[in-house]
């Protein structure tokens, strides 16, 4: 084995050769680990910039341009990564401005693919990992993982342009550059000032020492300040581009229609009417689908109405009742152990058990911008504009789409106009390269909000058969979670990633249940004896990553269990969780902090109260909620939370984040979901969806809770323990026990 990769790395292995050489074993795990390659920075300088690695640019005017390769869905994605780079640079934070950073090895997420892919790349070491997202280009914005992935390498980048800044003015000056520093700009010793534009070009050639220190004082520090965000303006002033914005010379629009869920092909269209529209250009269509092409989007539009295609009905029949169906027979059929602790089946032997089940409904993406991209194919070669959480496979969709070579496509990666995790998916970036090499002209490809919910890739349904054992004093001694739900971690990995020959080796590892499908299942509780069981469903939808992925569901079954068995016990729900999160301190006083800071009244009968707490991607929250019903409507009045996530870069991006959770997650309660019927989405329209409005949105305090501890995830934090604290808090000024989500959904 030893010569044979010694044989391989020796001849420089290709892609083919690592698969001949090293099979789907241990070769092939062993050849990625050691291949070597060296990656080098690809950024592009304008005309008097400098550039300083992979991450920044610095202008002769003083500018500094920071490179940031991850998606800008709204999340402050762009002012958090230039806040830390300008924080350890010294920059005056009115010079500092942002790019998309290039599509490059450098800038390849580990972390966010190890968690997004679990079932496929779990099982490996963390050095392997990180050369598997290297080698492949790996770029994602997914699993809250920006900041925690780059943080570090970010500081590093900053304080590398500022000790090179440093030692270009120290050798001006004739000083020891350890003796100067950096504020606003500027390079400082004593009452010598030099900008940072007068010497970035000499500065460039420096060398840097062995070690670069990061900055010490505390004094003059961007880390941990609300600064303003850098999208805000040109989203307040309209100069911010969208995809929909772009606007190319000879550029056409399109509409497309696709055929139902399942198995299912183009039977018939009617051209002929489409054509008969003023504007209307080309049919193009695929095997799942057509598109009209024309002058304008709404032209397009009609003339797909006009056409009326029709698409052969799949064998298999999907509705609402087979949804229920498939995850009662999960439920009632085998599961596979995911987790577990302690002698669960001694501890129920003979003992009383109290038992819930719960269900959740498939969940829209529902982002105001709908899936949108525009290229334009010439001389052989493909540019794409798109907003893309993973823009290396997009490149790699559309490429496939058209049968171009990867290096032939061009993405240019769009501000998002939301996603919650919809942007990774890479249709769109097939069917608008297919239409426009076809049409011969640059397309903009726009999905109408019919097609954008009919082909969502949801968040699945679900359903949980709890039983647990109380014990003494105020504890749960014996806790079962068996969950039915789909294997979307793997059908995402095989959907997204299915052509990389490592991920197809995990994939193609022994073993049943799939870990992503419960993520979140194991309570943060000290419960001595538990298990978690996955119930694989089959129910005939594909599914995708939802903001907060199966936390959102797995959360709404424990924190609402662990409320029912404070009942059950007589005791107050936050005693009753507090006694068991001695070994979680950090959650234990997110959950003190908000209910001093709410006014907890103890869940009493009528007041309308509820909490639930949640650990997360290495950040910690709690949640108390004041909700009523109003006729056959939910009214949440009041939200607040206390969250720890760990080191904070922005304030207020991590409050607005939390905020925006909340607000995502109350709309996952109440609303955000449809039924099908004959392989179809139900909910065509936005209005449908029951999401909440300015007049519904509750009263939102959010405190943050200091720590120092590693920045943990943020952009889904605020979603988990929403639904279940909202539902807490109608058994209490109800007296009744919600178990489905949406709430209510059980009795319309």
């Amino acid at each position: 084995m030893a010569d044979d990769i010694h044989a391989l790395l020796k001849t420089g292995p290709s892609r083919r050769t690592l698969l001949i050489g090293g099979g789907a074993g241990l070769g092939l795990l062993v050849a990625w680990a050691v291949w070597p390659r060296t990656y080098l920075p690809n950024l592009t300088a304008e005309a008097g910039e400098t550039i300083f690695g992979a991450w920044l640019k610095i202008g002769t005017d003083g500018h500094v341009t920071v490179a940031v390769p991850q998606a800008e869905l709204g999340q402050g994605v762009f002012t958090a990564f230039a806040q830390i780079i300008a924080d350890e640079l010294g920059a005056d934070w009115k010079m500092v401005g942002v790019e998309p950073a290039p599509l490059n090895p450098l800038y390849a997420n580990p972390l966010g693919a190890s968690e997004l892919f679990e079932v496929a790349l779990g099982s490996l070491s963390d050095q392997l990992q990180r050369t598997h997202a290297a080698r492949t280009a790996l770029v994602l914005t997914a699993s809250s993982s920006s900041i925690r992935n780059f943080e570090g390498e970010l500081r590093q980048a900053g304080a590398a342009a500022r000790v090179m800044l440093c030692k270009a003015a120290a050798r001006k000056w004739g000083i020891d550059w350890q003796s100067s520093g950096t504020i606003d700009g500027t390079v400082v010793h004593g009452s010598q000032r030099i900008g940072f534009g007068e010497i970035a070009a000499l500065a460039a050639d420096e060398e840097l020492p062995e070690t670069v220190p990061l900055r010490g004082e505390e004094a003059n520090r961007l880390a941990g300040q609300a600064v303003p965000r850098l999208d805000v303006p040109g989203k307040v002033d309209g100069s911010a581009n969208y995809a929909a914005d772009i606007r190319l010379e000879n550029m056409v629009h399109a509409s497309i229609r696709q055929g139902p869920l399942g198995e299912t092909r183009l039977v018939r269209a009617d051209e002929a009417a489409a054509k008969k529209l003023p504007g209307m250009r080309a049919v193009v269509s695929g095997e799942k689908w057509i598109a009209a092409v024309a002058d304008s989007w709404w032209t397009a539009d009609r003339a797909l109405d006009a056409m009326r295609p029709r698409f052969l009905i799949p064998k298999e029949v999907v509705t609402s009742d087979t949804i229920e169906e498939a995850l009662t027979k999960a439920l009632d059929g085998d599961g596979a152990r995911i987790a577990s602790a302690g002698d669960l089946a001694a501890t129920f032997k003979g003992a009383k058990v109290v038992s819930a089940e719960y269900r959740v409904g498939v969940a829209l993406h529902a982002a105001l911008e709908p899936m949108t991209a525009t290229a334009s194919y010439e001389n052989g070669r493909l540019s794409l504009w798109m907003p893309t959480q993973a823009p290396g496979l997009a490149r790699a969709a559309a490429a496939r789409a058209i049968g171009l070579g990867e290096e032939r496509v061009t993405v240019h990666s769009m501000m998002a106009g939301g996603s919650f995790g919809a942007k990774l998916e890479n249709d769109v970036a097939g069917q608008v390269a297919v239409i426009a090499r076809q049409v011969g002209r640059p397309v903009q490809l726009t999905w109408s909000r019919t097609e954008d919910f009919r082909h969502d890739r949801y968040r699945a349904a679900a359903a949980a058969r709890l039983t647990a054992r109380l014990g003494e004093p105020a504890s749960v001694a014996g806790w079962l979670a068996k969950i039915a739900a789909p294997a979307t971690g793997r059908a995402l990995a095989e959907r997204l990633m299915g052509g990389d020959p490592l991920v197809a080796a995990g994939l193609a590892l022994p073993g049943a249940g799939d870990a992503s499908a419960v993520a979140g299942a194991v309570p943060a509780y000290a419960i001595p004896h538990y298990a978690i069981d996955h119930h694989v469903a089959d129910l005939g939808l594909q599914f995708g990553h939802w903001r907060s992925g199966a936390h959102s569901y797995t959360a709404f079954f424990t924190e609402s269990f662990i409320d029912e068995l404070a009942h059950v016990a007589g005791l107050d729900a936050l005693p009753f969780r507090m006694a068991m999160l001695g070994n979680n301190p950090r959650l234990a006083r997110c959950l003190q902090t908000v209910t001093q800071l709410g006014g907890w009244q103890g869940g009493e009968p009528g007041s309308g109260q509820g909490i639930a707490c949640h650990a997360f991607n290495g950040s910690y929250i709690a949640v108390m909620a004041e909700a009523r019903l109003a006729g056959r409507k939910i009214k949440v009045e009041r939200l607040v939370a206390a969250a720890d996530v760990g080191r904070v870069v922005n304030p207020d991006l991590v409050t607005q984040q939390i905020e925006g959770g909340l607000i995502f997650g109350m709309a996952a309660a109440v609303g955000c979901s449809t039924g099908f019927a004959d392989n179809a989405a139900e909910v065509r329209t936005i209005d449908a969806l029951k999401l909440p409005t300015l007049a519904d949105s509750p009263d939102i305090t959010v405190e943050l809770i200091r720590s120092e501890s590693d920045p943990g995830g943020v952009g889904e934090l605020g979603v988990p323990a929403v639904a279940p604290a909202i539902a807490n808090a109608l058994q209490a000024a109800t007296g009744v026990r919600f178990r489905r989500l949406p709430l209510l959904s059980e009795v319309e």
